[in-house]
Order: structure tokens, then C-alpha cells, then sequence
């Protein structure tokens, strides 16, 4: 479990980051003229005395670092975990150095000490986030004690009670943890949603070529089907013509038996070909469901798995469009409910005139709580002596969701619930039930 969380992580931070160093220079250098503007615009238009020369000195500090990274650096390249929060932890320093000058905390433009931190937890590891906002909380706390007094008229001092200062500093620490945990949850989740349709989409591709090389081998079945033919019948003739004692004789027969076999072999080919065969495209209810569950039916020391089918106001079973997402979906819930049954898992398909509806029960130990409001998440690991979501222990969930991904793109709607089982009340196992319009599913009509 360990293994796969860290796993986990490394695979969320992968897709989290880099960040370019051209995104940064371009952020500060909007800090930087800002901040110029603010100085300029209290000092010489409202006429409020500042400490203009180190005012400018920080700020200059914040121009010669961008021109120094842009001269020494690509602004294509690309940033590591550290250089972005050693980049942003200097942003921190230099915007206090500068609210130390004018007022600390008194300064309204205090709050925008927030902003690198949300950045920086948008993109950065939560250690290094962790980190950063540290170091905002520090520098705010530092700031409500040491400060040069707020610019204001000349001759007049703004003082505020010291109860307001302290409400001040504990606004803005609030604030930043606050955005810190929200920005970094947000980008988290995020990554692992790219993480996890990335996966969807993998497998639906491998699914899919599959079932391609199944039309092809179709295809080249029929196509090689006809010179076969033609090979084997002037192979017969050739060894009907040729006395027993001839030299080629054997030749001929070998040629024959040879013949014989290559038929045999493209036979089994087109039996097993999608494209193009309109049979094989159609699949009844029943069908389907064996086809899902045929990996697991007679495991040694697996679970029984029993498949019931029944209509619902008297339809016929409806005929189906193969499709291999439907498939591999259901093959997914299936091998989560062997994984945790004890003796037995259920298939269950019903349909009406208008939908069908397909149910994968399980007598094991159902699904607990806090993992059951979260079905269907990615990443969403199982805790010790809970229900794992992909059939193992450890697993980390991408199979479930892979499956619901699959199947709601297929048209399904998906339920997880436990369900009571056998006569006992206090037995429950899982279920998952999935549910179609028959118009989504119905293949079309064999002309």
C-alpha cells in the first residue's frame, strides 16, 4: 500500500508540473510594474512621503533576477520542483521587504502575499507547498511586528489598535493556508482525472486494435481463400495423376494434407474476425454476459459465477451490438466481485421493451462507507480491511473508474450499492448495476 500511494503521488506530480520559466518571468515582471506604479503613483500623486530609493532598490531587486534568468536561461525551459520554489520563495521575501517599507500589514496591498502561494500550490508538491506557505505565514507574522510606519499625510502618523493588527495578521495566515490546501486539492484532483482518462483511453485504444486484428485476420481469411482452393484442387489432381511409385507422389501428397491444414487454419481465423462479419457484430444478452465473465468462470478455487437472464414484461432477449468497451467494463466489475467473493458471484440481466439493465453481485464484504460515496474516483486507494476497488488489495481504483468511464460512454448508468444475500439480514455483499436504453445497445437489422 505504501508502494502504490507513492506511486500515486509520483505519477500526480509528473502530471502536475513542469512549469516554464517564461510563465514565472512574465508573472513577475507584472509584479514588478505594479509595484512600480503603486510606489510612484503614493509618492508623488497623493503626496505621501516614502522611503522611495529602498522602495525602488526591492523592486529593482525583482527586475535584475528576471533579467539575469533571461540572459542566462531559455524562456522555454522548463523548471524543476525546486528552482520553481526557490523562484517563488524570492517573490515572497522581495513583497515583504516591500510592505516592511510602507506599513506592513496596515498596507492594503498585503493580501497579495496570497498570490505566490497559490501559485505556487497550483504546480508544486504538497511538500514544497507546505514550504512556501510557511514561509508567507512567517513573513506576515514578521511584518505585524517589524514595519516603517503606512505613508501617509505629512505631519500625521495613521495609527490603528493593536487588535486590528492582530485581526489583520490573522486574516491573511488563514487565507493562505486556506488557498494553499484549496489550489493544491484542485490541481490535484485535476491530475489525477488527466491521469485516469489517459488510462480510459489506453485501453479502450488496446481494445479496440484487438478487435481490428480480429477483422483483419477475417478479411485475410476470405481473401486467401479463394488461390487456397484453387492450390489444393491442382494439388489433388496432381496426386491422382501420379503413380505410387513416382518421386513425387509424397511431394504432392504433403502438398495436399498441407493445403488442408492452411484451410482449417483461416477457417478458425474467420470464426474469430469482428469487421465485416455481421453475425459476430450481434451478441444476445446471455452471450454477453459469459463473454465478460469467460476469464474467471472454473478459476481453481475461485468463486462460482452464476449468470441469470429475465425478462422483465415478456420482450424478447434483445440482440446487441458488439462493443468492446461494454465488454471490458463489465469484465472489470466482474473481476472486482471474484476478487472479494466468498463462494459465489452473481450476473443478473433484465429488460423491458425499453432498457436493460445488467447487475454484478457478490457475496463478500460489501463495500464500506467511506469508500462507497467515492466509487468510481480515480486514485482512490483502499485502507486496510476495506474493499479494494480494483479487485486487489492495494489497488488504487483506476479499474473501477476505467469501467464506469467505459460504460457511461457507452450510454450506461452506473449504481453502487450493497445488497442484503441469502436469508441472513446481517449478510451483505456488493453490487454494481448497470443500466442501458435498449436504443442504445440494439444492433441493426440484418438485411
Amino acid at each position: 500500500m505504501p508502494h502504490a500511494l507513492a506511486d500515486s503521488q509520483a505519477a500526480l506530480n509528473a502530471l502536475r508540473g513542469p512549469v516554464r520559466l517564461r510563465t514565472l518571468t512574465a508573472l513577475r515582471w507584472l509584479a514588478v510594474g505594479g509595484q512600480t506604479l503603486a510606489i510612484l503613483g503614493v509618492h508623488f500623486v497623493l503626496g505621501f512621503p516614502t522611503p522611495l530609493g529602498l522602495c525602488l532598490g526591492a523592486i529593482a531587486a525583482s527586475a535584475w533576477l528576471n533579467l539575469f534568468t533571461i540572459l542566462r536561461f531559455s524562456p522555454q525551459r522548463f523548471l524543476s520542483d525546486r528552482e520553481a520554489a526557490a523562484y517563488i520563495a524570492f517573490d515572497i521575501i522581495q513583497l515583504c521587504a516591500l510592505l516592511a517599507l510602507t506599513g506592513g500589514l496596515l498596507n492594503p496591498f498585503s493580501a497579495l502575499i496570497i498570490a505566490p502561494v497559490t501559485i505556487a500550490a497550483s504546480f508544486l508538491p504538497l511538500r514544497l507547498t507546505v514550504l512556501i506557505g510557511v514561509l508567507a505565514v512567517a513573513g506576515v507574522s514578521l511584518l505585524s511586528l517589524y514595519h516603517l510606519d503606512l505613508p501617509w499625510r505629512p505631519g500625521e502618523t495613521l495609527s490603528l489598535a493593536p487588535v486590528y493588527k492582530a485581526g489583520v495578521w490573522a486574516a491573511l495566515s488563514f487565507t493562505i493556508l486556506f488557498f494553499a490546501a484549496y489550489a493544491h486539492r484542485i490541481a490535484a484532483e485535476s491530475a489525477q482525472m488527466r491521469s485516469a482518462l489517459a488510462a480510459t483511453q489506453l485501453v479502450l485504444a488496446r481494445e479496440e486494435r484487438l478487435s481490428a486484428l480480429g477483422g483483419l485476420a477475417a478479411a485475410a481469411a476470405h481473401e486467401l481463400g479463394t488461390p487456397l482452393a484453387t492450390i489444393q484442387l491442382t494439388a489433388k489432381e496432381m496426386l491422382h495423376e501420379l503413380p505410387e511409385d513416382n518421386e513425387l507422389y509424397e511431394d504432392a501428397a504433403l502438398l495436399v494434407s498441407q493445403a488442408e491444414r492452411c484451410r482449417d487454419i483461416l477457417g478458425r481465423l474467420s470464426h474469430h474476425g469482428d469487421a465485416g462479419d455481421a453475425m459476430h457484430d450481434r451478441i444476445e444478452v446471455a452471450a454477453l454476459l459469459r463473454e465478460a465473465a469467460a476469464p474467471f468462470i472454473d478459476q481453481p478455487g475461485g468463486p462460482k459465477i452464476r449468470i441469470e437472464t429475465n425478462s422483465m414484461d415478456g420482450a424478447p432477449e434483445p440482440v446487441l451490438r458488439r462493443r468492446p468497451e461494454i465488454i471490458f467494463g463489465l469484465r472489470n466489475f466482474i473481476e472486482n466481485a471474484v476478487g472479494f467473493a466468498r463462494e459465489e458471484v452473481v450476473m443478473t440481466a433484465g429488460w423491458s421493451a425499453d432498457d436493460l439493465s445488467i447487475a454484478v453481485n457478490d457475496d463478500g464484504p460489501g463495500f464500506t462507507p467511506e469508500i462507497l460515496t467515492r466509487l468510481g474516483e480515480p486514485y482512490v486507494a483502499a485502507r486496510a480491511g476495506a474493499r479494494s476497488l480494483s479487485g486487489r488489495k492495494g489497488g488504487m481504483g483506476l479499474g473501477f473508474f476505467i469501467a464506469k468511464t467505459l460504460l457511461e460512454g457507452a450510454g450506461a448508468e452506473i449504481t453502487f450499492t450493497n445488497r442484503q444475500w441469502g436469508d441472513a439480514p446481517a449478510q451483505t455483499g456488493a453490487s454494481v448495476l448497470a443500466r442501458w436504453p435498449i436504443v442504445a445497445l440494439s444492433a441493426d437489422p440484418i438485411a
